[in-house]
């Protein structure tokens, strides 16, 4: 039998969040109701050991709008996501920490935004936050990084509320550390449409953060490979290929310089250096190596993307 149409899908990726659980349900419901929402909650164990588990199947027969997977071990965010994602059948789906910092008030809101001014994602922005210098200023820093090289206008990248309209969430991967970028990987798709909503942000009841000073060094590099993977995914060749092309032409035009110029003195009978006491010539010849090198890797990159399963996988936004 073919399932109701829901109005929302609520994806919440927890990691040893017990405590906070049966408080977060109640506030989701509490708010579904009140706006006269259909609604599920996708709730993804990453592994946890506490009790989560626990807590989510006896929550379950509270309220049998909760679906739930669970991980055998700790994936990451990332991996819960993207389960997530492919299990909600809401209309518009959010995503939310499990912490209780992140507020389902906003849920209203957020779905007007989707539906009725036409974005495709819109994005938190926890403008006063409740957490130490220590994690405010290096987000400042990265989202101000991720805001300059991706072009999207957002003030917090990282932000764990979102909302998204259904079609998006189905045509995204989230894998690795990239939950960080899914704005840039909604946009690589051809969602452009983003905005941007403050929110609440709620200082944390119980636990503690799960993300330590890692957390910021990790960012920067999905950054560089989001944004690698964005303008050359579909073409290494041009990166690689285009790079090495001009470290080969740089080498062996200054080896045939070298060369050239000890011929010359020799021919005039002028003081010379032998070539093989030139740094400048292992420079160049250094320089060539590695040009064939990337052009090969260039090469490669496109065999292995030609070959790939899913290279011809276009989205398709409407046919007649």
């Amino acid at each position: 039998m073919e399932r109701a149409k829901l109005d929302i899908s609520v994806v919440v990726p927890l990691y040893n969040e017990a405590e906070s659980l049966p408080e977060l349900a109640a506030w989701i419901d509490r708010v579904a109701r009140s706006e006269g929402l259909t609604y599920e909650i996708v709730m993804v164990d990453d592994g946890s050991s506490d009790g989560s588990w626990a807590t989510i199947e006896r929550l379950k027969a509270q309220y049998p709008a909760i679906r739930a997977i669970r991980f055998t071990c700790n994936y990451g965010k990332s991996a819960a996501l993207y389960c997530g994602f492919a299990a909600a059948e809401g209309e518009v789906v959010f995503t939310m920490d499990a912490d209780l910092q992140d507020s389902p008030d906003e849920i209203p809101a957020l779905r007007r935004m989707i539906l009725e001014e036409g974005y495709d994602l819109v994005s938190g922005w926890k403008k006063k936050r409740h957490d130490p210098i220590g994690k405010r200023w290096p987000s400042k820093f990265f989202n101000w990084t991720a805001r300059s090289v991706s072009g999207i206008r957002l003030h917090d990248f990282n932000c764990g509320l979102k909302a998204y309209r259904r079609k998006v969430v189905k045509s995204i991967e989230v894998y690795g550390e990239m939950h960080r970028f899914i704005p840039i990987l909604a946009k690589k798709a051809g969602f452009r449409r983003i905005g941007e909503k403050v929110v609440d942000h709620h200082a944390r009841k119980y636990g503690h953060s799960k993300f330590g000073l890692e957390r910021t060094v990790k960012g920067y590099l999905d950054l560089i490979t989001v944004l690698f993977m964005t303008h050359f995914g579909r073409s290494p060749m041009y990166f690689f290929g285009g790079l090495g092309t001009v470290m080969f032409l740089l080498g062996g035009g200054t080896t045939v310089w070298v060369i050239a110029g000890k011929l010359w003195k020799q021919a005039h009978g002028l003081p010379l250096r032998p070539v093989t006491d030139q740094p400048l010539f292992y420079l160049a010849i250094l320089a060539v190596i590695l040009g064939v090198q990337l052009f090969l890797a260039g090469f490669l990159g496109e065999l292995i993307n030609r070959g790939s399963s899913d290279r011809n996988k276009y989205l398709i936004d409407k046919t007649l």
